[in-house]
């Protein structure tokens, strides 16, 4: 047909029209050459955004934080203005004065108010509080860390050093007196999450993301330790305005632990040593803690009962007692001994708990991610005698001898309390003092005099040293909570 012919004879003069055009090796190499340079210059564009991304976030933070203390503190002033005395048989209302009559409604209050003032549990509300003075100055800064510290840790035997775990994967050992690094261990291969010292030896335990916990000898020779103390002779002001000169020339390094506690499938955020040295508790995100021989790393028992992972794990320093926090909102105390084991749940907060540690006798005092800090007696556990509210998340905090406690949060603000849950002050920060990140841990310095008494651990790499002056509760106080 014509219009078949036609058509055939119209492809095949379109055949004869096209060119096809053949690239050389050399055009094809050219051409990989500047996809790999386009796509270089994407990443390079990319990281410079996400970093203006990060300065922009860490700004806005910083201007929130600040405007959130400004409102705070205007809080107050309201309050304190808004307290002035007025006739109690007044009510203002559309601008004037008329007068209450019936007092049935005030009657009912004092009834309801009288009925709470008999709770088993008083609450201690930190908003409310007239004033928040200073009680400590800065003395030390110890940044060396790549990463963010999660715990701090102060040796009790006698040597002036403190440890430190961190995300970067390593844990370190400092000189208190002169901010020097004395060792670093690498023998980690995740983030360091926690970090105690032997009571009596030379050995550091530590625990990681790796799922594992490592036990590894710290001994630090006494000439080690005055050299790095002759070399303090920058002042504190000075010290704070250039924290990235550290002294690391007489830093040990340390790439193999002694004993590897191994049986946990998750992470293990924290190891602790029970009372004599010679076991060892750790906890992980597996919602166990196990209980391991210290010579032969073999697990002698496991500790389960919690619904959700661990975040810490604390041991009393005289008593076989165990305390484990977890996210399933509850603290457990474990009696550990030879024969049995037995188990307490503390059940109050309605949050992750953070940490929970030993105090005064028969004290304890647990964290939150529910912004509260508890107090419990451990011979009447059902519900907690104090509970002190924030206006943060409470991280791992600390108790001194005489019954301070150092409560990390993550507005990076550091508050003291007693136990008996009355303010005692907080620490400065500002631009120039104190954290500018969350802060995870405090640890107290009360067995070795010098020039820091309380350490804290933020996530932006470093430690604070921190000379704290507090007034202690009077004696009332602390004849009541000794009772």
């Amino acid at each position: 047909m014509p219009g078949d012919n036609g058509v055939a004879h119209g492809a095949s003069k379109f055949k004869h029209k096209v060119w096809r055009r053949q690239r050389s090796t050399t055009e094809g190499e050219n051409s990989r050459c500047a996809d790999s340079a386009t796509l270089d210059n994407c990443r390079q564009n990319l990281r410079a955004l996400f970093s203006q991304i990060e300065q922009e976030f860490e700004k806005l933070y910083s201007e929130n934080i600040s405007l959130q203390d400004r409102v705070n503190l205007l809080s107050l002033r309201l309050e304190q203005c808004g307290s002035a005395e007025r006739p109690d048989n007044y009510d203002q209302i559309d601008g004037g004065l008329q007068k209450n009559a019936k007092k049935s409604g005030s009657q009912i209050s004092q009834k309801i108010k009288s009925t709470y003032k008999t709770s088993t549990s008083r609450f201690t509300s930190t908003f409310k509080s007239t004033s928040q003075p200073y009680c400590g100055q800065l003395v030390r800064t110890f940044a060396d860390h790549t990463d963010g510290v999660w715990e701090v840790s102060v040796s009790h035997q006698g040597h002036r050093v403190l440890g430190t775990a961190s995300a970067d994967y390593t844990a370190r050992i400092w000189c208190i007196e002169s901010g020097a690094v004395l060792l670093q261990y690498y023998g980690h291969h995740g983030s360091v999450n926690s970090i105690r010292f032997h009571p009596t030896n030379d050995l550091v335990l530590t625990a990681s993301g790796d799922n594992t916990a490592h036990i590894w000898k710290a001994s630090i020779p006494t000439s080690l330790l005055t050299s790095s103390e002759l070399k303090n002779k920058q002042s504190s002001d000075e010290e704070v305005e250039d924290e990235k000169a550290v002294d690391v020339s007489n830093t040990h390094f340390i790439h193999a632990p002694l004993q590897t506690i191994l049986g946990h499938s998750n992470v293990v955020v924290a190891a602790d040593w029970l009372v004599k040295g010679d076991r060892v508790i750790s906890g992980s995100w597996d919602g166990s803690a196990l209980v391991s021989d210290v010579e032969t790393g073999v697990t002698v028992d496991t500790l389960s009962g919690h619904e959700n992972a661990l975040t810490n794990v604390v041991c009393h320093s005289s008593q076989p007692f165990a305390l484990t926090s977890s996210k399933d909102s509850s603290v457990r105390l474990w009696d550990i001994r030879d024969s049995s084991v037995q188990v307490n749940a503390l059940v109050g907060h309605s949050s992750s708990v953070t940490s929970a540690v030993f105090a005064a006798t028969n004290r304890i005092v647990s964290s939150s991610d529910d912004r509260t800090v508890k107090c419990w007696d451990m011979r009447n556990m059902s519900a907690p005698y104090i509970v002190i509210r924030c206006d943060s998340a409470v991280n791992r905090l600390s108790v001194s001898n005489t019954g301070t406690i150092a409560v990390p949060q993550d507005n990076r603000h550091i508050r003291l309390y007693d136990l008996n849950g009355a303010r005692l002050g907080r620490l400065p920060r500002s631009n120039h003092v104190g954290h500018t990140r969350m802060v995870s841990s405090t640890a107290w310095n009360d067995d070795i005099g010098g020039c820091c008494n309380l350490f804290t651990a933020g996530f932006e790499k470093r430690v604070l040293g921190w000379n704290v002056t507090v007034k202690t509760s009077d004696s009332k106080d602390k004849t009541k909570s000794n009772n």
